[in-house]
Parts: C-alpha cells; structure tokens; sequence
C-alpha cells in the first residue's frame, strides 16, 4: 500500500508524535509498504535524510490554505489510504484540521488519536471544543485510539466507525552506544558508587507530576538517601508552547528546593544516549497527574529498556499492568507517597531487578512490528469496503 501519513512534527522536531510517526513508518516499510509524510516545513531536514518514508514539509501553519494543499498532496502521490496522527498542540491547537477527511474525499482517512485533549478555537468555546475532535472522529474512515481510557469514551460515541484500540510503541529502542559500560557511563556522568540515580524521561508538562517528584527528591535527601535526578531529553518540546513557561516555574521550585547541584540535565541528545541514560538509572520515576497510561511513551521506554519504574495509579483500568510486579504504583500529587516508594527500592536491589526484568517482560507486548501489522490490517480493511 501507499500510506500517507499527515503529522504536525516529525524528527528532527522534538516531539512523541513525530517520533512515533517515524518509528510507525519504519516498521510498515519494513512490512512492503510505501510512507509517505505531511508535516510542517520545520522537518524540512528529514526530506533527505529519512529512509522510511518521503517526507514533504510544507506546512507553515495548519490553515485552510494548508488543507488544500494536502488534498493535492494525496492526489499526486496516489494513496491508498492517509493516517492522520492527531494530538491538538502537535496541530498548533488548529481547528482546520478537524475537518480534513471531508477535504480528503477520494481516499481511505483513519485517525489516530494520541490524546483527546481538545483544541483552542475561540474564547468561551467550551463543548464547542470535543465537538471539534468528535467531527474528526465522525468524519473519518477508521479511528485508532492508543489507550483504553479514550476507546471507552469515544465507544460511547454511535456514530464514529472502525474504532481500534492499538497502543504505542517505545520511540527509543533499545540500542546502546558502541562499548558501552554502565558504570563508565555513570562516573563520566559524575555519579559516585553510592549515589541512587533516578530517572526522569520526557519533557517538562504540568501533566507528567515533575513538581511532585522534585519534592520527594528532597525528601529522600532528607532522610540521607544519596539521591540523584537525571533529567533526560529536551525540556519543552516543539509542539506545547505551555511547557515553556511550567519549565521557568519548574526552575524555579528547584531552587526553592535548593536541589539544583542534585539534577544532571541531558537536554536533547540522540537516542543511543537516551538509551544509555535510561540503562545508567537506578530506577525512572513518572508520576503522571492524571494517572499512568499506555498512551506515554515515556513509560513505553522505561519498559523497553528493563527499568524499574515508579510511576502512579491509573484512572482506568490496565489489567496488563500489574501492581508491585510491572512497576510501583503510587497515588498521583503524593510526594510523600512517591518518597517512600524511592525509599523502598533504594534499599532493595533485588527488587530493582524483579522490577526490571518484568518490565522488559511486558514490552513485548508493544513491539512496532506488531503495532505496524496491526495497523496496516486496518487499512488494508478500509481500503477494500
């Protein structure tokens, strides 16, 4: 098939979407098809550079005039089908593209739905706000939810057809550098031995609880436990202009901590140094405000990598994700609650290990050839009705 694939960052751009869109890519040509990539003129650099699909970056803003020219663009590479990788803020919170299958009217459109968070359309839009994402969904061909918290509400929904739930896949695999040594790595870093190093993977998001977890850093540090914060990859992203100003207050909280000499920040490095960070931790620590979920693929790294993993109780129910045996499940605000969960790993090796390697367990389930399979059946089904 020729999948189209409409995104609003795509590497080199900062973002989980882009990198899910590339790694998405990669694999259904590896499975014989053909990618083929809208995204904003940003990405420019990727038209040379990325094998697993043919990347056009023409996108200033997500307007009108942009729509029309993604209808040319489907036209001109004779798609099969076109997948719209949605997430409000990755769309510069447009509402234009809620409407794009109905401009798309000679090809197969499935959206996948990373979030459900809605766009910005005007002052005191209010439910005018998920009507917009409901268009989208109605409007469309198919629709892909990554999680099972957005496939119960939209399942509510009679009108939206070929809903699936496929979830996401680690954007980082697991490849280390050349020669690498975890305690090499760690002292090059400015580790001691005795130090407990913890992790913290993705950027700065009022959503993702760093304030929480920068608390129960002093905390432990108050109760003599030698902890360390690494702070890996880029601070806001491309896409939330909101993360910017949460990072200043984020700066500022750890100097109120006086934390500041106990954070390393990696800032945005290449994968294999993400991996090699992510394999350096003692334990990640993701304590998600509105609650732990397959659609983070921050955790999806963590588990990738083999990781123990602090991170906080979901909102709905993910019986793949099991309490004390895939990760240590804390309520989400609590710092007090996230402290002694630090405590009881920094104190139990073994554990650590237990954690590890049932993380790495569970991964399996998440592997990009499956998801890629899974996704172009689906096309492959739309495409024939």
């Amino acid at each position: 098939m020729r999948i189209g694939q409409i995104t609003g960052e795509y590497p080199p751009m900062q973002g989980g979407v882009g990198a899910f869109t590339h790694e998405l890519c990669r694999a259904l040509t590896d499975l014989g098809h053909e990618c083929f990539v809208f995204t904003d003129h940003k990405a420019a650099n990727a038209h040379h550079t990325d094998p697993a699909a043919h990347v056009t970056a023409d996108a200033h803003t997500w307007s009108w005039s942009t729509l029309g020219r993604i209808r040319r663009w489907a036209q001109a590479q004779k798609l099969d089908v076109v997948n719209i990788q949605y997430q409000a803020a990755a769309f510069n919170m447009s509402a234009f593209i809620h409407i794009l299958p109905m401009r798309l009217d000679n090809v197969c459109v499935v959206t996948t739905f990373h979030d459900l968070l809605v766009p910005y359309l005007f002052p005191k839009a209010g439910p005018l706000r998920y009507q917009a994402v409901l268009t989208l969904a109605r409007s469309s061909d198919g629709v892909i939810v990554t999680n099972r918290g957005d496939e119960d509400r939209l399942s509510l929904e009679k009108t939206i057809a070929n809903l699936e739930h496929i979830p996401i896949g680690s954007n980082i695999s697991a490849a280390l550098p050349q020669n690498y040594e975890r305690e090499a790595w760690r002292a090059a870093q400015g580790y001691a031995v005795k130090d407990l190093v913890i992790g913290y993977f993705g950027f700065l998001n009022a959503s993702k609880g760093i304030d929480t977890l920068l608390q129960s850093i002093k905390m432990a540090r108050d109760k003599g436990i030698p902890a360390k914060l690494l702070m890996i990859g880029g601070r806001t992203g491309a896409s939330d202009p909101t993360n910017i100003a949460f990072a200043n207050e984020i700066d500022q909280l750890i100097e109120d901590l006086d934390l500041s000499k106990h954070i390393r920040w990696t800032g945005f490095v290449p994968d294999e140094e993400v991996s090699a960070h992510l394999t350096a931790a003692d334990l990640i620590a993701l304590p998600f405000r509105d609650g732990v979920s397959f659609r983070r693929g921050s955790l999806m790294a963590a588990l990738a990598h083999g990781c123990p993993i602090i991170t906080t109780q979901p909102q709905v129910d993910l019986p793949d994700l099991v309490a004390n045996r895939h990760a240590l499940l804390v309520p989400p605000d609590s710092p007090t609650a996230l402290c002694i969960a630090i405590e009881d790993l920094a104190d139990n090796a073994d554990l650590r290990t237990e954690l590890g390697r049932n993380a790495l367990e569970l991964a399996q389930a998440f592997t990009w050839d499956t998801i890629a399979a899974r996704s172009a059946a689906l096309f492959e089904k739309l495409r024939c009705t």
